[in-house]
C-alpha cells in the first residue's frame, strides 16, 4: 500500500498563552500543500514491525515517530499484527512544514485499513494527538483553524492552486526552543485569525496574502536573523507576500499561481538554501 503524507504551511499562527499543562495554546490556520512524502506499508506476517526512511537525518526504527504511531495503535487496539514501512522524503526535514506528524498520519490511516482495525476518523484523530500536535490536521487532510495545542480542529476554507515558493535555510531549529523563547520575549505582532478566514471565505488572494502572519517569527528570527532577509527577498522577487512556517526555519512566499512561483523562484539569489516551489491543495 502506498499513500501521502503532505506537507502543510501555517498562513497565520498566534500563540494565546501557556496552559496549565505546559503546553502553548495556539490558534492557526493550517493549509495542506501538494508537496509530500511517500509512505509505503506492507503487512508483515511475522508481527514484526520495521520502520526506516530515506533520509539520513531520520531516524529508522523506534526513534521514528511512525514507529511510535504504529505502536500506539497496535497497543490500543490489541493488534499482534506486523508491518514493514518506508518513509521516502520529499517534504524538508525540521523545516516547519510537519513533515515528521505527516508521515505519522499517513502511516496510521494506511495501517487503520492494513490490519483492518476500522477506526473511525474521530479515534484515529484522538490517538494522533498523544503522538504530536499537528498529527490530527494531517489526518484530516484539509484546511482548518487549530486551536488547543493544534489538536482541536474546525474546518476552514481552502484556496487550492495558489503557488507557494519554500525557502529552507541550511539550518533546522528547536520547536521546544522557539516557545520558551517565546514566553520571556516582548510582546511583538500578531495575526488577524478571523480576517484570514473571511479572506480565504472569499478567494480574496491579496486579503490573503497581506494578511500572513506569525507570531513566532520574530523569536526564530533573533536566533536567526536570515528568516528576516528572506522574507525580503520573497518580496523583491514578486511575491505577494511572505511568512515562516510552524516555528521555522522555512519562510514560504505565496504567488497567485504555481507559474507565478517559479518565476519568483527564479529571481531568488540565497546561497545555502533549498528553494523549492509548490502549491496548495
Amino acid at each position: 500500500m502506498n499513500i501521502r503524507a503532505r506537507a502543510k504551511i501555517n498562513l497565520t499562527l498566534d500563540v494565546l498563552g501557556v496552559r496549565p499543562d505546559g503546553y502553548h495554546e495556539i490558534l492557526t490556520v493550517m493549509h495542506p500543500l501538494e508537496l509530500h512524502d511517500r509512505i509505503k506499508v506492507e503487512l508483515l506476517s511475522t508481527g514484526a514491525l520495521e520502520v526506516s526512511c530515506s533520509h539520513p537525518d531520520v531516524p529508522s526504527g523506534p526513534g521514528n515517530l511512525v514507529y511510535r504511531a504504529a505502536e500506539l495503535l497496535r497497543s490500543q487496539c490489541g493488534c499482534s499484527m506486523g508491518a514493514s514501512i518506508l518513509i521516502k522524503k520529499n517534504i524538508p526535514v525540521a523545516a516547519g512544514l510537519a513533515g515528521g506528524s505527516a508521515d505519522a498520519a499517513a502511516a496510521m490511516s494506511a495501517l487503520n485499513e492494513l490490519w483492518g482495525l476500522d477506526l473511525e476518523e474521530g479515534q484515529l484523530l484522538e490517538l494522533g494527538e498523544k503522538i504530536g500536535s499537528d498529527v490530527p490536521f494531517c489526518l484530516a487532510g484539509r484546511t482548518a483553524l487549530a486551536g488547543g495545542k493544534g489538536e482541536i480542529l474546525t474546518p476552514a476554507p481552502s484556496f487550492p492552486g495558489l503557488g507557494v515558493v519554500l525557502v529552507k535555510p541550511p539550518f533546522g531549529v528547536s520547536t521546544a526552543r522557539v516557545y520558551g523563547l517565546y514566553d520571556s520575549s516582548p510582546a511583538g505582532p500578531r495575526p488577524n485569525t478571523q480576517a484570514m478566514i473571511n479572506a480565504l471565505e472569499k478567494r480574496d488572494f491579496e486579503a490573503v496574502a497581506a494578511l500572513l502572519g506569525n507570531a513566532l517569527e520574530r523569536v526564530t528570527a533573533a536566533l536567526h536573523p536570515e528568516i528576516y532577509e528572506i522574507k525580503k527577498a520573497l518580496r523583491d522577487a514578486g511575491a505577494a507576500g511572505a511568512v515562516m512556517s510552524g516555528s521555522g526555519p522555512t519562510v514560504f512566499g505565496l504567488c497567485r499561481s504555481p507559474g507565478e512561483g517559479l518565476s519568483v523562484a527564479a529571481r531568488l539569489d540565497l546561497p545555502g538554501c533549498r528553494v523549492t516551489v509548490n502549491e496548495t491543495v
